[in-house]
């Protein structure tokens, strides 16, 4: 069964959430900040930018949009699925935010779109602070000029890998937002698959730097929902140097060993705790279980 436009004429995801439009401040004059003052190498495809190109922005290169297109040629629904990833991030961060956490640290921030996590944090409490982080200079000339946050809150970037906890937590940008005797929100959304070994060690590094009460937001591409789809995505990845590891159910539920999970648990990002003003027909959820080939989960730290 395929999912139809009359199952969901808007484009499915708008179901879940807002729409997710791209930034489209691009770099050099409009942003007002040179790039060339973080040097990067446009002739590789970087993960961001691929993602940034799914999502329709424009901050991409020739490397990023032929890898791209590689897999939108396999994936056309892949810009559905990334803003499906999106608006469950943004629910998450909601949830956080209304059950008394202000403080939020988001690791692989990607490009930026409008709206992103400090918006979501902010419309809840605006005193919320956020800090970014990345390992892209691009997503980082981006982020100085357009993640702003409300006058009580603020926002910070920290350009560090997500490997880099203690360059992360060390930075004087964390240290001046984020007071770790609080709970803090961490969030590795569409990022731990690109962490091809060992993802639950970064996952224990981020966390075992944050006080008990805090959350862990992550969202990952599943290798069991369409396997033979996603095998073939693998290829195309590591073959434009953005080595994948796509995990089963299990696998991403082992990542969150020692965490209490919330409800609804391990599921397809679009079912984790979707919009009540909406209902879709279970076949057409199964259908977007498979198509969009993601997992979600949110968890607290005891």
């Amino acid at each position: 069964m395929g999912i139809s436009d009359g199952d969901d004429p808007a484009g499915l995801v708008c179901l879940y959430g807002p729409r997710l439009t791209a930034a489209r401040q691009t770099q050099g004059e409009e942003s007002g900040m040179s790039l060339e003052d973080n040097e990067f190498d446009t002739r590789q495809a970087h993960s961001a930018r691929m993602y940034d190109y799914y999502l329709g922005g424009k901050d991409n290169y020739p490397a990023d949009r032929e890898a791209a297109s590689q897999v939108m040629n396999i994936f056309p629904e892949v810009g559905q699925a990334a803003r499906a990833n999106r608006e469950f991030m943004l629910r998450a961060v909601t949830a956080a935010a209304e059950s008394g956490i202000d403080q939020f640290l988001d690791v692989g921030t990607g490009i930026p779109t409008t709206p992103n996590l400090h918006h979501a944090a902010q419309a809840v409490n605006r005193a919320a602070r956020v800090v970014y982080a990345d390992n892209d200079p691009l997503v980082l000339t981006h982020a100085r000029a357009l993640m702003t946050g409300s006058d009580e809150g603020r926002t910070a970037f920290v350009l560090a890998d997500v490997h880099e906890a203690q360059q992360i937590f060390g930075s004087a940008e964390f240290a001046d937002i984020i007071d770790l005797s609080r709970p803090v929100a961490v969030s590795l959304v569409a990022l731990l698959h690109f962490v091809v070994e060992n993802p639950a060690g970064v996952v224990k590094q981020l966390m075992d730097a944050v006080p008990s009460g805090s959350w862990l937001i992550v969202s990952h591409g599943a290798a069991d929902l369409d396997p033979e789809r996603f095998a073939e995505l693998k290829r195309i990845y590591d073959s434009s140097g953005v080595p994948i590891m796509w995990r089963t159910r299990d696998e991403v539920t082992a990542l969150f060993e020692g965490f209490d999970l919330l409800e609804p648990g391990v599921v397809p990002p679009h079912r984790w705790r979707p919009s009540d003003r909406f209902f879709l027909r279970e076949e057409v959820l199964a259908e977007m279980d498979r198509v969009y080939g993601q997992y979600a989960a949110v968890a607290i730290k005891p």
